[in-house]
């Protein structure tokens, strides 16, 4: 997808950003929140929503843009970032399409449907380059694929500032009987390569992950896990996490519900060379069943 030189609305770089920026430095999360995680016998469906917001699980700023479930409303302009890419595998490896996608005011919808039995990884992937810089005395900011930024933006422009972000936002849904081949990682990015299974959290017990950054062990990397419903609590409930010199880390779930975790790398490791400044951002919602 190419993004031509513009000017657009300030709304969008913080969304573009929102992966990247600690929790107290933000208002706004994004999200997916699937019907349900975990579904038994014959061919089955889920329903998934998606938005940015500053309540987790609550519709109330905008949708996540998701650019091969449709086109959001003309009135909502660039709000919600630049369009990631939803990818869809099911427990065999093969592709899935998504059903019935739309992009409403508030939040992005799809069906995905289950006609295997095992795991399947949903996830909205999204890199690029995100540069700003001064042309006849005006700022401009960029967005683009990295070929597209060789092109069209200047290396000699003024304040040029640029940077690569790489995001992965992903939900797991099983039917039937868990399976693990969809939990392989690619190599790319900030990726959770679980330990326990995903879809197999339990109210007061331990669950280990393991984060990699580009294939490897991310040592003492930040995550932070909140429950959902922070809407109707005085207090965000974070609970804050540190991986280990092998990228692992345990979270004792307090209680059952839907959870958010996110973690965020900054490095100067980016693909493209004229871009020395990455961030790379991951986010899940997992939900924790009773005892």
């Amino acid at each position: 997808m190419k993004f031509s030189r513009t000017h657009f609305p300030r709304t969008w770089l913080a969304a573009a950003l929102c992966l990247a920026l600690p929790l107290s430095a933000q208002a706004h999360r994004s999200w997916m929140l699937p019907s349900a995680t975990i579904l038994s016998g014959g061919e089955v469906w889920v329903t998934v929503d998606a938005a940015v917001s500053n309540d987790l699980f609550y519709f109330e700023h905008f949708p996540l843009r998701i650019a091969n479930i449709g086109a959001p409303p003309e009135k909502l302009g660039a709000r919600g970032g630049r369009p990631g890419v939803l990818l869809i595998s099911a427990p065999d490896g093969a592709k899935v399409e998504p059903q019935n996608g739309n992009i409403g005011r508030y939040r992005s919808t799809f069906d995905v449907p289950l006609k295997q039995k095992g795991t399947y990884k949903l996830a909205v992937v999204n890199d690029g380059v995100f540069a700003s810089f001064k042309e006849g005395g005006k700022v401009k900011r960029w967005r683009g694929n990295a070929e597209d930024f060789a092109k069209e933006v200047p290396p000699e422009a003024e304040e040029l500032r640029a940077s690569y972000l790489q995001s992965r936002m992903e939900v797991f849904v099983t039917a039937g009987k868990p399976s693990t081949d969809t939990l392989k990682t690619s190599g790319k990015g900030l990726e959770l390569s679980p330990i326990t299974h995903p879809n197999d959290l339990v109210a007061g017990s331990d669950a280990s992950f393991r984060m990699l950054l580009d294939g490897k062990p991310a040592a003492n990397l930040k995550v932070t896990v909140i429950p959902g419903g922070n809407r109707y609590r005085d207090k965000l409930g974070e609970m804050n996490l540190t991986t280990d010199a092998d990228g692992k880390f345990s979270v004792t779930w307090p209680g059952p519900g839907m959870y958010w975790m996110e973690a965020v790398v900054r490095d100067e490791k980016s693909p493209v060379k004229e871009v020395k400044q990455r961030r790379a951002g991951y986010i899940a919602t997992l939900e924790v069943l009773p005892q």
